[in-house]
């Protein structure tokens, strides 16, 4: 199902200040946006972030904020600290250091771990993996490999690496086709194209799909998925996830277990060279898109808004765009699309993530080698 975006509109004095030239940290950069139903500015907290992936608000009030290149930051205010103990990541093409989240119960001092994903180097080339750590004095301790994908492949592409929590406490990561072999999507004792499910430790779930004797990977949960960089699970329990397509056909999809999301056989993709479509529109046996972003949308970053700083966009999901450089605010009723509305288109550059903090604001990270972490703020 294909949704109509409408362009929202920008006040002129949000223009005005954006062509004024580089802000400074903390500084409001666009004053005023005004939207269908909520206005708001954004202010940028920091700068000089080197192709920042990830954004974890610690219960502080401090953010972490995962680098590309294989860093992790402490930032406090315009102070940011680079952490040791961070894992050897294969830094190349879109691998690095991605995802970052903390555990539900961070805070409570058993479960104050800190859960990444990254590209592991090894025999083969390089794997979708997840380490959780502690956060020490200036360093990660207690560090641990919570889980590596079973097959190394050539280094540099589609990794997918988006880290979510169900309220069982079990934990999703997504990992992407690897780019070479798209047809390992469909193979579902391959983990690449895939949702997977797991415990805090990085057991299988009894209850996953494909455990126990059930033919395909046990940590499996969904597959045919090319490489999904936005991934969020809303407050009644939907599994929202924004897949990349080739050339367009960029996916907003419901995850659910056990299911064929298509790739590569069912696709609104193009090939690259040749400009013809990838696979067929359909299939029986396979679950089509809830929405086919408009254009290139390129999707990464995705969060739904339960903040009362929000009130007016509540229950909505915010996805962000990079080739686009989009934020896209899509309406929920349920698990059905209702509405869309482009609520950034260019002011910011390449939208990496997009994060709610458990202070009620939204935070964006720029995908640029001096990326930026941004905070959006209600205007009355």
């Amino acid at each position: 199902m294909k949704q109509t975006l409408a362009l929202s509109r920008f006040g002129f004095a949000a223009i005005l200040m954006l062509a004024c030239g580089t802000a400074t940290a903390a500084d409001v950069i666009l004053d005023r946006i005004d939207s269908d139903r909520q206005a708001f500015r954004v202010v940028r907290l920091a700068g000089d972030l080197h192709h920042p992936w990830a954004v974890a608000q610690l219960p502080d009030g401090r953010f972490l904020v995962s680098e590309r290149r294989g860093k992790l930051a402490l930032m406090e205010g315009d102070k940011v600290q680079y952490l040791q103990g961070v894992p050897e990541v294969s830094a190349l093409g879109q691998g690095g250091l991605l995802d970052v989240v903390l555990h539900p119960q961070y805070g409570d001092g058993e479960h104050d771990w800190i859960y990444m994903t990254f590209s592991k180097p090894g025999k083969g080339g390089t794997a979708s993996a997840v380490a959780r750590a502690r956060l020490g004095d200036g360093t990660l301790t207690d560090f641990e490999e919570v889980f590596v994908q079973n097959r190394f492949s050539s280094p540099g592409r589609h990794y997918g690496s988006r880290l979510a929590w169900l309220a069982d406490g079990t934990l999703l990561m997504t990992i992407g086709d690897r780019g070479v072999e798209p047809p390992r999507a469909q193979d579902i004792n391959d983990h690449a194209g895939s949702v997977l499910r797991m415990t805090e430790t990085g057991a299988v779930p009894d209850d996953n799909p494909f455990a126990g004797d059930v033919p395909g990977a046990d940590e499996l949960y969904s597959f045919g998925n090319r490489n999904i960089q936005g991934l969020t699970v809303t407050a009644d329990g939907h599994i929202w996830a924004s897949e990349h397509g080739a050339l367009t056909g960029d996916e907003l999809n419901l995850i659910q277990a056990g299911v064929n999301y298509g790739w590569p056989k069912v696709t609104r993709s193009k090939d690259y060279s040749t400009r013809e479509p990838i696979g067929v529109p359909s299939m029986a046996g396979v679950r089509d898109a809830e929405l086919i972003y408009d254009g290139r949308f390129a999707p990464s970053g995705l969060d739904q808004v339960e903040s009362e700083q929000f009130s007016s966009w509540s229950g909505d999901l915010l996805a962000g765009g990079l080739g686009s450089e989009k934020l896209l605010r899509v309406a929920l009723d349920g698990k059905q699309i209702k509405d869309s509305e482009v609520l950034l288109q260019g002011q910011l550059g390449r939208i990496r993530d997009v994060r709610q903090g458990h202070d009620g604001y939204i935070y964006l990270l720029t995908d640029r080698t001096d990326g930026g972490l941004y905070r959006l703020e209600p205007v009355e």
